[in-house]
């Protein structure tokens, strides 16, 4: 069985020169950086490709709680999701990887529903799937 989805929309970015200290854009130009690679104890001069990482997955996550809201018949109006997306070195293997924490604030809810609704979001959202097995995520789940 594939695990390809049925592609109903593909975005299109272009990075151009030095690629984490270079430029990237979207073909509608909605998406328009300058990047820098961040430093590790300083404020980010320019964007780069974590922070944009984060607002795609918290963006993504935060839908993925409303559709798994429908299904447990529960509102979610004020729930937000902040992701956090590290970068490091990997042990004695080298090159880098990510690492991505999932802070999911969904007040009103008893901690129980929380943690169902937000294991269920986990299972639904594309960037979830997409990292499962390869990104250790972390969801902290909140009520108040």
């Amino acid at each position: 069985m594939s695990t390809k989805p049925t592609v109903f929309y593909t975005a299109h970015a272009t990075a151009t020169g030095d690629g984490r200290n270079g430029h990237v854009a979207t073909d509608d130009g909605l998406v328009d950086h300058d990047l820098a690679t961040p430093k590790p104890f300083g404020k980010p001069s320019k964007t780069n490709p974590e922070q944009l990482f984060a607002a795609g997955y918290s963006a993504c996550f935060n839908s993925a709680i409303g559709q798994a809201a429908k299904s447990l018949k529960v509102d979610v109006e004020e729930s937000a999701v902040t992701a956090h997306v590290g970068i490091g070195p990997i042990g004695l293997r080298g090159g880098f990887g990510l690492a991505v924490t999932l802070d999911v604030h969904l007040p009103g809810l008893d901690e129980e529903t929380a943690r169902a609704l937000a294991a269920k979001a986990h299972e639904i959202c594309p960037y979830s799937n997409a990292t499962r097995g390869n990104i250790e995520v972390d969801l902290n789940v909140s009520t108040s």
